[in-house]
Parts: structure tokens; sequence; C-alpha cells
């Protein structure tokens, strides 16, 4: 058991540090800057006081990166935990120092708590790659929405007919946006057109527009300008995928380079707990079992995503592939 312990409140700028003793008295406070230099003073006078310290932060990355980095066993405790905690404690309203108290006392206290390790080069370039991936998919959801709004104030027979997730639709906006322009262009030239650019579907695709021009022949006002902005839009979506293509590539070659990547990849959860009820016999029983225990479909599905992650954890620890089965070990 640790003889101090050091709650750090984690901010972007600034964290503010309490270190209290068995009794959870207050031996140092202090604000300091997110600078290596005043963090490994801090660091340097919390082990004057005793190097047997146990650090505890409510944050795992970003703005706790540097202070993580340098060595020091660290807990964490969720925003959450830190929130609900802070309730049952006394004194003033939520403040940095009374916030770093209660993450120093929890980890006093509490023996739940797992220790978190620098993060090793691996697994930080996947969280940069993954963050940026979510970042192009929301900018990719924002970008579609723009294409169908703006598509709407000129064609909106169109913009019913056309599921702009798809690849097909986007790229079929780069050079047919108007009534007028897909009517002229007709059936077969469209179907051409779109197969020299590896449309699949494109004889559906072709007929399915040609149609909703047939039922639009009033052209708009402000239809060339829109019509510019559509072709503008879809092309920025096209962008993204490919972006999302070029991360999607980045993210797997770097993920097999993993040392738990084989471990990893022998658990079927690719497609997430929902997927496993139709392929994974031992999945579908305990999310069975859980609605006979009166739990709603998301609730048991929730259950079984936990459950798989716990197997997974277990697997990363022991250095262990998935087995369908527990495997056979010899007779006693």
């Amino acid at each position: 058991m640790p003889e101090i312990w050091a709650g750090v409140d984690i901010g972007t700028t600034h964290h503010h540090a309490v270190v209290i003793n068995a009794e959870g008295k207050r031996l140092l406070s202090r604000r300091v800057q997110n600078d290596e230099t005043e963090l490994l003073a801090l660091i340097g006078d919390v082990l004057e006081r005793s190097r047997d310290v146990l650090w505890a932060v409510d944050l795992n990355h970003g703005g706790a990166a540097l202070l993580i980095s340098h060595r020091q066993p660290v807990a964490y405790l969720t925003g959450l935990a830190v929130h609900r905690a802070s309730a049952t404690y006394r004194g003033e309203g939520k403040t940095d120092a009374k916030d770093a108290f209660v993450i120093a006392d929890q980890a006093r206290v509490r023996r739940d708590l797992g220790l978190l390790r620098p993060g090793d080069e691996i697994a930080v370039d996947l969280r940069t790659l993954t963050t940026r991936r979510l970042d192009v998919v929301f900018d990719r959801t924002r970008q579609i929405n723009r294409l169908r709004a703006q598509l709407l104030e000129i064609f909106p027979a169109l913009e019913r007919s056309l599921e702009l997730t798809n690849h097909g639709p986007v790229v079929l906006l780069t050079g047919f946006q108007t009534p007028a322009a897909i009517r002229r262009a007709g059936v077969n030239r469209i179907e051409t057109w779109l197969k020299n650019r590896k449309v699949r579907g494109a004889a559906a695709l072709a007929k399915t527009v040609v149609e909703a021009a047939q039922a639009q022949h009033t052209a708009l006002p402000g239809e060339k300008m829109a019509a510019a902005m559509v072709v503008r839009l879809a092309k920025g979506v096209m962008d993204l995928d490919e972006e999302i293509a070029e991360l999607d590539a980045l993210i797997e070659a770097r993920f097999r380079e993993h040392p738990h990547a084989k471990v990893i990849r022998s658990l079927p959860v690719y497609l997430s707990a929902m997927v496993s009820l139709r392929c994974c016999p031992a999945s579908k029983a305990y999310y069975d079992r859980k609605r006979n225990e009166g739990k709603g479909h998301k609730q048991a599905l929730l259950a079984l995503a936990r459950r798989r992650l716990n197997v997974l954890w277990a697997m990363i620890r022991d250095g262990e592939c998935f087995h369908a089965s527990p495997p056979v070990t010899g007779a006693a």
C-alpha cells in the first residue's frame, strides 16, 4: 500500500495536484502548468515527501500524456466516477482543488483501480489514426447533409431517389445535377458514363435518375449556381471517402504490427456484439439468458458487449487466442 497519494485534476493548459497521506490529510495543493519543467518540479517535490507514492488522474490521454510519460505509477479514475464521488464530499463546490483531492482520496480508499502505462508507439499511432478517421467520418456526414439540402432546392425528386451514403449516386452528381441535363443525356448515355467510372449497378441507377427527371420539368430559381455547388459538394464527399480508405489501410497495417494483434483478431468481434448473435453460439446463448432474466434487447446486447470485452482483456492478459470452446487440458 502506498504511503501517500497524489491526485491530479487534468486540464488543457494547467493541472491541479493534491497530495494526501494515509489519514487523508492534505500535504500539498498546487496548480501547475502543463509544462515539462513544472511537472518535473511537482514530481520532485512529491517524491521528497515519499518515494512510495501512487499518482491518480481523471484523464488517460491528451493533456495527461506528459505527466503519465514520466514513469510514475499512475491510477486512472473516469471523469464520471470523480463527479459521482465528489457529491459525497463536504466543503466547497466544484473546484479544481476539490476534484484533485477527490481523485487522490478515491485512489487511497479504492482497490479496483488499474494502473496506466505510458503509451507504446503503436498504440499512440493507432489512437492518432482512429481519432482522425472519426473526424473525417463526421465531416463526411455533414458534407452529405449539405449536399442533400442543396439538391433539395433545385431537384427534390432526385434528392428523394438517391442514397447519398453510397458511392455511385455521389459520383453521378459530379456529372449530372438538373432534370433537363439528365433528360437530354438519357438512360443509355448515363449508364455508359457511370460504367466508365466503375460504378456498380450503373443501369439501375441511370434508370432511377431519368425517372426522377421525368417527374420535374420546372427549372427552379438559382439552378445553375446550385448545380455547380452540388458538383463541389459531391467531389468533397468523394475526397473524404478516399481519405477514409487511406486511413483504414494505415490503421490495418499499423495494428498488425502490435504484439497483441494476433490475439485480438482471433476474437470474432469485427462487426460488434450484434453480429455475434448470428455467428457465435456462445454469444447467442449469453444474450438469450439475459433476455430470459427480463432484460430488453438493448440491455442484453450491452451486457454481451461488456462480456466480450472482458473476454478480450483476459485474452490479452494471458496471451491466448480465442477458442470457441475452452481448450481441452490433459487428464488429471
